[in-house]
């Protein structure tokens, strides 16, 4: 959810956006993504926006790729992206920018323009995800059984935790946080950032740190 005084209303939103596909990166309403720029034509892409919107449009490549694959501009996207409010903004002495990102809203790739300055540019459609604005859905979910599959989830991937301050965590920053850091798929985090609710989005990862501590139990068993 959002709501920073800063934040544009849902009439002010860009009808354009310059798009960063980026497989494995996952961008929430509500959820901050720190991002590490180097390559020059998303250098220029980052220039443009600071002087306009201060927007760029976060999406994942559809299909795992190499390299090579992921720096064509013909690399088939997803059709659901997140919005991206740049919020804190630095220059590197080697000619980086480090940059964080605070998720607004989702939106759908109505069309694909031709692309500028080397980044591709889509026309975005925002209205089946006008609630990621409006802090109105309740926080319903069932938490108990949330951080118990995290807990068993983190301990077969031997991730260290502060459980004191999960524990003290609100609900919509907790799920969206975990849905961010945790080590899912790229097709697992584009499931999650198209679930309709935080509890839909809760269910999912449930159900994705359910099979993987099954998945490592059953190859424990095995040895």
């Amino acid at each position: 959810m959002t709501g920073g005084i800063f934040d544009p209303k849902f009439n002010e939103l860009p009808n354009e956006l310059p798009i960063f596909p980026l497989e494995g990166a996952l961008l929430l309403p509500g959820g901050t993504l720190p991002l590490n720029i180097f390559e020059p034509r998303y250098l220029t892409m980052i220039d443009h926006a600071l002087g306009q919107s201060r927007c760029i449009g976060m999406i994942q490549p559809s299909s795992t790729s190499s390299q090579d694959t992921l720096d064509d501009d013909t690399v088939s996207l997803y059709k659901v992206g997140c919005l991206g409010r740049i919020t804190s903004f630095m220059e590197t002495d080697d000619g980086r920018y480090l940059i964080s990102l605070q998720g607004l809203i989702r939106y759908n790739i109505a069309e694909e323009k031709p692309a500028e300055f080397g980044y591709r540019r889509v026309l975005p459609d925002y209205k089946p995800y006008r609630p990621d604005l409006e802090n109105t859905e309740p926080e319903d979910l069932d938490r108990t059984r949330l951080l118990s599959c995290l807990r068993s989830y983190f301990d077969v991937n031997n991730i260290d935790a502060d459980w004191k301050a999960i524990e003290h965590t609100n609900n919509h920053r907790l799920v969206n946080t975990l849905a961010m850091i945790c080590p899912f798929s790229s097709a697992e985090k584009q499931a999650i950032l198209e679930a309709s609710t935080l509890v839909q989005r809760a269910d999912i990862m449930e159900t994705i740190m359910d099979m993987a501590v099954h998945q490592s139990n059953q190859n424990f068993a095995k040895q």
